[in-house]
């Protein structure tokens, strides 16, 4: 960055060219990394790359290869996950005074000539927080492995439950953009550090009340290699959406409000519980004894079952439509 040049305030320049800047964070991309920042426009301001304890030395190796006056290398001592480097990315960008900062990572699966279109709804004011979308144009996804199709499809269904954005998919997807005031507020959160990290992000961002787009892109993917595994992260993740799941609902329609939805959420856990516990034990009591059970003992068990499942049914219909619409901060 040039010494000359005057840092402003997150969001001080409205009505001028806003300040972007993106964060790398790596973990042994020494074969990649150059070529990602190589490919970072002109439009980004500050690039941040940071080493998350590489044992490659991708951060040394920057600093030798790299002559771009835009690039800074942030280094960790000991590894933190991509959560942790990313974040680290985010502190940086907001002290050089940056209005929105993007995230890509640095084993080429994205590509840097989409961040225009990826700031673009935080720009004009449509959103606090954007992500790419690798499932918008079927198409686009000859390129990924089907297991990473299928993977993709059940942590996408778990993470629109836990994080209440009903209308957004792909959400394992690191190539993202964030309002600089947004990832501040972020910032003081307990955000989970390693793979998870884009999917908890997410449900921080629904209590904070913040509108997300999804932006299409073409998935990438070439000779690197994923640390994720599909098959493991799956399992891992299916629990923490689940509790994130539990929190949301606790926060949003019972600790912070109190509706006719947390009313149909209560009575329908009830009555599905109760009717299935009825149920079971009327019906193991009848297989041990053999007396067959009465026409009122079905009713009773299967009742509070169908109502409840229709109370459950309302709740799920306005969850799915209470989805953050008006941005916390206006176009830049």
């Amino acid at each position: 960055m040039p010494m000359s040049q005057t840092i402003p305030e997150p969001g001080s320049n409205a009505g001028k060219t806003p300040i972007l800047a993106a964060v790398v964070p790596c973990y042994r991309e020494v074969d990649h990394v150059l070529g990602v920042l190589d490919g970072i426009g002109p439009e980004v301001g500050h690039i941040f790359v940071v080493d998350d304890a590489c044992p490659d030395g991708t951060g040394r190796h920057v600093r030798d290869h790299c002559k771009d006056g835009r690039v800074s290398v942030v280094t960790h001592e000991r590894n933190e996950g991509v959560g942790g480097a990313t974040l680290s990315g985010y502190r940086a960008a907001v002290e050089a005074g940056a209005d929105i900062i993007v995230k890509l990572d640095g084993d080429g699966q994205m590509d840097p000539k989409l961040i225009p279109a990826l700031v673009s709804p935080i720009a004009c004011g449509k959103a606090d927080y954007a992500k790419g979308n690798r499932f918008h144009d079927l198409d686009g996804l000859k390129g990924m492995p089907a297991t990473r199709i299928f993977g993709n499809l059940v942590l996408s269904f778990l993470s629109k439950m836990s994080s209440g954005y009903w209308n957004l998919f792909d959400p394992t997807n690191g190539f993202t953009a964030i309002h600089a005031k947004v990832a501040r507020q972020l910032l003081k959160e307990r955000i989970s550090k390693g793979y998870f990290f884009e999917s908890d992000m997410l449900f921080r961002l629904n209590l904070l009340g913040a509108v997300v787009a999804d932006v299409p892109m073409e998935a990438r993917y070439g000779a690197e290699k994923s640390g994720l595994r599909i098959h493991r992260a799956i399992l891992e993740f299916a629990a923490k959406h689940w509790l994130n799941a539990v929190k949301r609902i606790f926060y949003s329609y019972y600790l912070r409000d109190f509706g006719a939805a947390s009313v149909e959420l209560l009575l329908g856990v009830v009555l599905v519980v109760f009717g299935g516990v009825f149920g079971a034990l009327e019906w193991y009591q009848s297989t041990t004894s053999g007396i067959p059970a009465t026409a009122g003992t079905v009713i009773l068990a299967a009742l509070p079952i169908i109502l409840g499942t229709q109370f459950l049914i309302a709740f799920i219909n306005f969850d799915t439509r209470n989805i953050p619409k008006s941005p916390l901060h206006p176009g830049l």
